[in-house]
């Protein structure tokens, strides 16, 4: 029974640390976005430009913060 749950604990443990990499990769992304942005601005498409970038951002951080809430809440 105790072998269950901790295999149930560390598996949450790395599914939680796997999400918050997901949502540093979509920053990660986020920042690739903005290096494209003066680019963008000289074929007047900023705002095309800058909704990924803000969709990429918010999809970070949603995601980084499920994955540290399932990583750091034990099991009762």
């Amino acid at each position: 029974m105790t072998e269950g749950i901790e295999k149930r604990e560390q598996a949450r443990h790395e599914t939680g640390a796997s999400l918050m990499f997901i949502g540093l990769a979509l920053w990660v992304a986020g920042a690739l976005v903005t290096f494209f942005l003066p680019a963008s601005m000289k074929l007047g498409r900023q705002t095309t430009f800058l909704a990924v970038m803000v969709a990429l951002v918010v999809a970070g951080v949603v995601v980084m913060v499920k994955g540290y809430m399932m990583r750091g809440r034990p099991d009762q």
